[in-house]
């Protein structure tokens, strides 16, 4: 049973009878700076108690931040925001501490003893995005630009901050409106003789849209791949140059490299970056027949990692090729899963590296132990990936986004299909809206905002 979609204005009650609330805004652990956050109608009241007055609006003043018995806490900077000009856009006090852990938990808890509670994870973000702040692609985007693990991933975070990619689904809805009120114009006056379908040609606007939107998923989809990375899985027979291959990718040795067949037993993780994508690396124990039952362990890790992976590297020893036992792994593999054959030791034979398309797979000849041809592997994983050659302009973007698009394009499609049943098309429309309508919150399903919202940092 589908979600029910809420629309965002049923949720803004919790505006009016808000509770104030309070956090540690900056990272765990000993710093120069740390910064206790609040948020509420109780906002001025809490300053007064412990700074003596609430300050001006949006001016710093540096004051003594004082305990219930009058006794200094500590001394720095105290901010006060007045609704609606504010992150949350209710009234906001922002104390910048010394930043011991010991001294802002000594803070944070009387603002607590003021009538504050504790922010729960994200509820500053959220509240920003109930009082139309900012709307939820962008309130996503915060945690993705905290969290971005690439120098590319942090500035297209910040794209969708600023509301490019909420811009471009906001003018697609609006073309979407435009094209229902054409269609339902057939509904309400079915006694006028007038096509309206055809006078406002919906089928070439409903075509435009969909070439639009097609635009707009493939960029999406760049931005996810910024934001979530690749996980590629090795694999192979023993000794074929797997923990070589991933300290290569990895420039560092991370993996223990022996002569002696069945040295890796477990999955062995390694985050690297290629051109700003994150990827995920995971050595694996090599595939065989073994009575030794730790290795048996790892071999069982191997399949499961398969099950998790956007790409599988097919290690062979260049020297044998691909034999009856590298297909009796391939038969195993999933059948979607993209896979990349790597004939590695080539330096045993004094080849160059070069890359060769056999039945529309990429195969790599290589050596993992020099590093030649490690390149040509990177520029393959890549494409595969299907990554640009540019990340101009990309904005951050999440698998619900990339879901939301592809259900509008079946219900625009559907409507397409349909073109001369109006009311058929009328209901297609309104469902493609509210789909659309989920990318940046305008429409909700009930658990959404709870699943967001709990994978922020306390205090954001």
């Amino acid at each position: 049973m589908p979600r029910r979609l809420r629309r965002k204005k049923e949720m803004q009650s919790v505006k009016s009878n808000a509770d104030t609330i309070a956090a540690i805004a900056t990272a765990s652990g000993s710093g120069g700076i740390g910064v206790v956050r609040i948020s509420g109608p109780a906002v001025t009241e809490i300053a007064g108690a412990i700074l003596g007055h609430c300050p001006k609006p949006r001016y710093a003043a540096y004051l003594p931040f004082l305990d219930s018995d009058g006794q200094t806490i500590d001394q720095g900077i105290a901010i006060y925001y007045a609704a609606p000009n504010s992150y949350t856009g209710e009234d906001v006090l922002e104390l910048q501490a010394h930043g011991g852990t010991a001294l802002l938990q000594i803070l944070l808890t009387r603002c607590l003893s003021l009538g504050a509670r504790q922010a729960e994870p994200g509820e500053f973000t959220r509240r920003a995005y109930l009082n139309d702040k900012m709307d939820l692609a962008q309130a996503e985007a915060v945690a993705d630009v905290i969290n971005a693990a690439t120098s590319e991933a942090a500035r297209s975070a910040m794209r969708s901050l600023s509301g490019e990619f909420s811009n471009r689904i906001n003018a697609l809805l609006q073309r979407l409106v435009e094209l229902r009120m054409f269609v339902e114009a057939c509904l309400d006056f079915p006694e006028e003789e007038i096509d309206f379908i055809s006078q406002g040609n919906v089928q070439k606007k409903i075509e435009d849209v969909l070439r639009a939107l097609q635009k707009i998923y493939n960029e999406a989809k760049q931005g996810n791949l910024l934001r979530e990375g690749l996980t590629v899985v090795l694999v192979g027979q023993p000794n074929v140059g797997k923990s070589s291959l991933i300290n290569q990718l990895a420039a560092d040795d991370i993996a223990i490299v022996t002569s002696v067949a069945g040295t890796t037993r477990d999955t062995i993780k390694s985050a690297i970056q290629i051109n700003g994508i994150p990827l995920h690396v995971v050595d694996t124990a090599g595939l065989r027949e073994t009575e030794d039952e730790i290795e048996q362990f790892g071999i069982a890790r191997t399949w499961r990692a398969l099950e998790t992976a956007n790409i599988a590297l097919l290690l062979v020893d260049a020297a044998h090729g691909i034999t009856e036992v590298e297909k009796s792994i391939l038969a195993r593999l999933p059948h979607d899963l993209p896979k990349i054959w790597v004939h590695n030791k080539i330096d045993l034979a004094k080849k160059t590296p070069f890359v060769e398309e056999l039945a529309g797979e990429s195969h790599i000849h290589l050596s993992a132990k020099r590093g030649d041809g490690v390149h040509l592997l990177k520029e393959i994983l890549l494409k595969v990936a299907g990554w640009q050659s540019t990340s101009e302009g990309i904005f951050m973007a999440r698998t619900r986004h990339l879901e939301a698009i592809r259900q509008v394009e079946q219900f625009l499609q559907v409507a397409l299909d349909a073109i001369s049943q109006s009311e058929l098309v009328a209901e297609n429309l309104r469902m493609a809206q509210d789909a659309l309508s989920t990318v940046t919150g305008e429409f909700t399903p009930d658990d959404l905002l709870g699943e967001i919202f709990s994978k922020f940092c306390i205090g954001k």
